[in-house]
Parts: structure tokens; sequence; C-alpha cells
């Protein structure tokens, strides 16, 4: 119960006021050193000196004054843009998605710049269940002006990066990267509307040995927009970019090794004035430490940023596969009232907060299941079964357990698993609504063995949503999701022994801001211990964060 540690038109016209205030702001920024860079580890320099690049328009630039915003995403959904410390950082309220209902947390943003010429930069929002909606940025206007375009099935990539202009036409393009590694290029057409990026070209494969994907923009003084890619194990390459859109990126270069701990890298666009595209990383504790390119597709040494980072869930150009569906942790006691905890993004939990009371029929808590990007409540009560508050239907007596881990399927939508007494285990798709399944198909058996099955989220690195179960012995096995319904689960692998001394177990979703999801388990002391996960189908050593959890008769 207690934590160990806490927490208009595109003219310009309303541009002035707000811009010139933010702006003297961020040349205030600036001059304090907070965004600094320059190494061969993560912390260390190399290589000589490249002539000043002329550099490529900032991505992100929101105030106008020439310089990229860092915008962000909070746990709740909501995005800000910060230009300093001096500043309150600024909402935004982007337009929601056509057919959206209530808020909205995407499940990514990206920044692909100016995508038509005419000097004001456009975001993307990405849903989990894979619509990608343009949105025009107008003037100052916190809303963005109306979503130009939108396209469905995007749920099909774990990755979509805007690394600047790949094919020298001017133009931004996006690249994007399915679960088996593959790269596909979407060339800018020059437009905001109608079809605003050519048809996907396949560019590359094997990227999945990468965690993270970040966009530079030129960093190299070419025009060209280049990427830096990381693997689980900390090593940095460079991708230079070529100009051709045949085979846009140059053989990758290893520039540095140290680059895991870091739990976000994220492109910041030039931020010292040189020309060069610039990298920052955000520690689990929230401190920034910011990379200078040097030109010549290396870095120079790191230089401080600033703290308290752990505020943003999401950064706008971070380079992990993005989390979805579950931030949090709720416990129930033996009375029935429930208790949830939040992840403070860096490992941690918030102090408990009220919720539901849970008195009646049986219950379990699924990752999101529609775009809202919050958990879910699966109630059992006379046989009924209730997502929230909507009746999906009669006959659920007959499942022993249920187990929401996110998109089993690939089609973008929350999914439930359900055992019955038998042990076997069946598949129910989700609308991407949260008010309807469609009919079980049977995905396994023998899974009445374990004495708990949990999963919210991706636990091997390729964005897909995996299940874990601990067997009666202790053993810790992980079923590696496949993105299809007919076989959502892969073999079963060892992970783990010795869980059988928790009493509790649950899956919390990502809870130390990597975009990787995250286990809790209670021993009988009633300590709470976490294990994060290497995105490798692994998991790291545990760490205690919390004790007085045995008040709890559940935890979910």
């Amino acid at each position: 119960m207690h934590l160990s540690t806490r927490k208009s038109d595109r003219t310009g016209r309303t541009r002035s006021k707000r811009a010139s205030r933010i702006a003297a702001c961020t040349a205030l920024v600036l001059s304090a050193g907070m965004l600094l860079a320059a190494p061969a580890s993560a912390d260390d320099a190399k290589g000589a000196e490249a002539p000043k690049a002329v550099g490529s328009t900032p991505r992100m630039d929101i105030t106008g004054d020439g310089r990229s915003d860092i915008l962000y995403q909070t746990r709740e959904g909501y995005l800000f843009q910060s230009v300093g410390t001096s500043v309150a950082d600024y909402p935004l309220e982007l337009h929601a998605p056509e057919g959206a209902t209530g808020h909205t947390i995407y499940k990514d943003i990206i920044a692909p710049g100016d995508l038509q010429g005419d000097g004001q930069p456009e975001l993307l929002t990405l849903t989990a269940s894979g619509t990608l909606t343009l949105h025009p940025m107008v003037g100052m206007d916190p809303t963005g002006g109306t979503p130009t375009w939108s396209g469905k099935g995007w749920q099909k990539y774990n990755k979509i990066v805007a690394p600047g202009d790949l094919t020298g036409d001017g133009h931004n393009d996006l690249i994007a990267r399915t679960p088996a590694g593959d790269v596909y290029l979407y060339v800018s057409t020059g437009r905001i509307d109608g079809e605003p990026f050519e048809p996907a070209v396949k560019v590359a494969s094997g990227w999945n040995t990468y965690d993270q994907i970040v966009g530079l923009n030129d960093s190299t003084g070419d025009g060209i927009g280049d990427v830096v890619t990381r693997t689980p194990s900390g090593d940095l390459y460079f991708h230079m970019g070529t100009g051709n859109p045949s085979k846009p990126f140059k053989a990758a270069s290893r520039i540095g090794y140290g680059f895991d701990t870091y739990n976000q890298l994220v492109g910041v666009d030039d931020v010292n004035g040189d020309g060069y595209g610039d990298l920052m990383g955000r520690r689990p504790n929230g401190d920034t430490y910011i990379y200078r390119f040097s030109g010549l597709g290396h870095y120079r040494a790191r230089i401080p940023g600033t703290f308290g980072w752990q505020k943003a869930a999401m950064f706008v150009g971070a380079g992990g596969n993005p989390a979805f569906g579950k931030r949090s942790v709720t416990g129930v006691t033996s009375e029935g009232a429930g208790y949830v905890y939040d992840s403070k993004n860096n490992g941690e939990l918030f102090a408990r907060t009220r919720g539901f009371d849970y008195t009646e029929g049986r219950l379990r808590i699924a990752s999101s299941l529609d775009d809202g990007g919050r958990a879910d409540d699966l109630w059992v009560r006379d046989g009924s079964l209730y997502i929230g508050y909507n009746r999906i239907g009669d006959g659920w007596n007959i499942y022993n357990d249920l187990i929401g881990p996110g998109d089993l399927s690939g089609d973008g939508a929350g999914d439930i698993l359900a055992r019955d007494t038998k042990g076997d285990l069946f598949l129910y798709r989700g609308n991407g609504k949260g008010t309807a399944l469609a009919a079980r198909i049977k995905v396994g058996y023998g899974y009445g063995s374990y004495r708990h099955i949990v999963g919210a989220g991706d636990l091997t690195g390729d964005g897909r949503a995996d299940v874990v179960g601990i067997a009666k012995d202790g053993t810790l096995y992980l079923y590696e999701g496949t993105g299809k319904a007919s076989a959502p689960l892969k073999a079963r692998v060892k992970i783990g022994s010795g869980f059988d001394i928790y009493n509790k177990f649950a899956a919390i979703g990502d809870l130390n801001g990597d975009g990787k999801a995250d286990l809790v388990g209670v021993n009988g002391y009633g300590d709470l211990y976490r294990y994060t996960s290497t995105g490798t189908g692994k998991l790291n050593k545990r760490v205690r964060i919390g004790y007085g959890f045995n008040t709890y008769k559940a935890l979910y």
C-alpha cells in the first residue's frame, strides 16, 4: 500500500503575440545552456569538425522562431509544447480524428515538418486502431487546423518515423517498420490533402534488431534526412541518407555504445544553430542529455539538458515503439474497495487514488479496448460480461479467468482471452470501441496449469502484445504474440523461475517510460516488486518499489 519512492487561416496572422513571447523565452533558455550538446560511448567525443551547414527546416517549429520545440504527450493523453524552464508548457489540443468519441490518447504523434512548402509544420497522429491523421498547424492556433487527411491500416507497423527529406525534392518523407523488421518509404507528394504520400516502397529489412529508430532530420549538411538506431544492448548506429528513393540509406555505421541508459532517444533537430540535426536522450529519472552532431556522421560529447522529463509519457520524435493501453495497476481489498496506482513513467508509482468499488461479480482489468488509451474493467455478473457499463453478452460464467493483453489479432483493436474450467483458451476479438466482441476462437489448451496469466503490451520488442503465465511450480513462461487471430500466441518459452513466491501478479504496461511492457508481483510479506522488460523477451532483475500490498486480496 505504501511506496518505497515517489512523485483560421495559414497566413500567420495569429503568430505575433505568442511567438514573440516564446521566442524571447527560447533565447533565454538557450543562453542559459539548456540545450547544449558531444561521443564514442554515450559520454565521449570523437572526430574532426565539419564546415557549418545551411541546415534543413525544423520539423517542430510551432512558434515560428526558426527552432524546433519539444512536444510531448502526458500519461493522461494531453499534448504540450515546451520551450524552456522559464515558461509554462503550452497546451495543444488537436482536432480528434473523424468518428472519434471522447478524449483520444494517441498511440503516437509524428512531426514530419513542413510537407507542402508553406513554412508551416504539420503533425501526424496515430490511434491504436491504426488511423493516421494529418493536422496542419495554423499560425499559433493551439488546436491546429482541421485535419486534411486520414488513412487506415497503419497498425501493421510498429514504428513510424519522420526522418526529414529522403529524396532531395524539398519535401519531408516518412519511413515505417513492420514487426518483421522490413522498412517502407512513404515519399511526400508535397500536398496535405488528397494523397500526401506516395504508395509505400520497401527499402530495407532486418531493422527488427533495433529497439529505437530516430529521425534526425539533416545531420550532415547535405539537405537529406538521416536516422540513428539503437539495439537493446545500447549500441547506436548512424544511417546516412542518400537522396535515392530506392535505397535511401547508406550502410549503417556503429557510432556509440552505452545508450541503453536512456529509456527514450528523441530527434530534436538543430539545437545550437550549426545546421545539423541533434539527438536527446532521457534517463528513467527524467534527466536529459543532448548530443550535437558534428556534420560528419558522429556526435560530440554529451551536454546536460534539463530534468523532470518523466512527465512526458511520449515525446514527439521519440524512437521507441509506442506503448498503449495500460500504465497503472489496481488493488482491490477484501471489502471490494479499489485503489489505483498510476505509473510515474520512471519505474515507480504515484500514491494510490481511490477507484471504484468492486463488491459485485468477478473483476478483471484489460488493456484498453478502444482508442481511449485507458484500462477497461471486465465484469462478470450473473453470467453476463460487461466492459465498463456496456453489457456484452451471457454465458461468461463458464470461464475462470479473463485476460486483456491488447491487440492479439493485428487489427489494432484490443482483444480478450478467456480460460474455461478445462484449461482451454479462447480469443474474443474486440471491435475497437469496447462495445462488442466477435465470436470466440479456440486458441489453446492446457492453460489450467497456471496460477497467473497476465499481459498488457509488448515484452519482445516487436510491437505486438504478449502474454506470460506462472505455472504452479513457479516457472514463468512467455507466450509471444503473432498478430494472427487464428493462432495469436507462439509456443511458450521459459523466461524465469521462483515466481511462486508471489501471491498476486499483474501486468502494468509500461512502467519505466521505454515503451516496453513490465510486470509487478506481491510476495507473502506484501512487498511489491517490479520486473522491467528488456524488449527481447527477458526481464531485468527485480526491484522493490512498495510495501503493504498484502492489504489487497487481488491485484490487476
